[in-house]
């Protein structure tokens, strides 16, 4: 009986490691592993931005400083105004993009002063613009969420001086008024901003504007009583410019886009 007994155990005892060992090669079951997925926003977008202006002007110009060399310009100085913008706009890739603006800039205030040999001029009036630009941006990469940009734009500017007076108090305290004037001038702008993206469909910006707006003019200033001894004498405001500081809002038209990556 003993003699069966060690045989029959060692059998049993290799048959256990010859089925560990095949076991061990069996190939593991494949793991599932889910795609990646990745949102991928509309190329189309609407923009809104609101900021303040800080504008200047270059030079003023009227018949009677070229008629008297005398005239000398001591201010000239506009106050901070707030700027509305819509646009719609287009995202052509990660790092191009332009869009069309509408942009309405509140009234600023205007004053001025010169002296002439004869006396002195002190000015006051309001400078309000609607200005339509094409922009284009590039930006610059993303860390953090954070995506640096530069751009330019070039368009059109409705340059408008409005609620004009000219008081020269050593003559007889003349008062000159003028009602508002409008023109049409070229426009163009530099950008350097940064935008972070709040949702795949939400951006929103911080950025410099700096803009050139052309030229503007008062009206023809006329005395109280509707005379004018001065025919076409309007106050000119060569080479306004502006530094605007803006924050816009970018929404994605259409909601995202899912796309699975293997």
């Amino acid at each position: 009986m003993r003699s069966f007994a060690f045989p029959a155990l060692a059998a049993m005892a290799t048959l256990a490691v010859a089925g560990q060992a095949h076991a061990a090669d069996m190939p593991e079951a494949p793991i599932y592993k889910a795609p990646e997925v990745e949102v991928v926003a509309s190329g189309w977008y609407l923009r809104g931005d609101i900021g303040f202006t800080n504008q200047q002007v270059d030079s003023l110009g009227a018949i009677e400083y070229d008629e008297n060399p005398s005239f000398e310009v001591h201010q000239k100085s506009f106050d901070a105004s707030p700027l509305f913008a819509l646009g719609v706009g287009y995202q052509f890739n990660d790092w191009f993009r332009m869009d069309v603006t509408g942009e309405y800039r509140s009234k600023a205030s205007f004053r001025g002063f010169d002296t002439y040999d004869e006396g002195q001029n002190f000015y006051e009036a309001d400078k309000s613009e609607w200005t339509f630009l094409v922009n284009a941006y590039v930006d610059l990469g993303t860390w953090y969420g954070i995506t640096p940009f530069v751009g330019a734009g070039i368009g059109t500017s409705r340059n408008t001086i409005s609620d004009f007076t000219d008081i020269d108090p050593y003559n007889e305290g003349a008062i000159g008024i003028a009602g508002s004037h409008s023109q049409w001038e070229f426009a163009w702008a530099l950008y350097a901003g940064l935008a972070y993206r709040v949702t795949p469909d939400f951006t929103i910006e911080f950025a410099y504007r700096y803009m050139n707006l052309g030229d503007a003019a008062s009206g023809d200033p006329t005395l109280p009583d509707g005379s004018n001894p001065v025919p076409n004498n309007p106050l000119y405001f060569n080479d306004l410019t502006s530094h605007d500081l803006k924050v816009g809002f970018r929404w994605a038209l259409g909601g995202g886009t899912v796309v699975s990556k293997y």
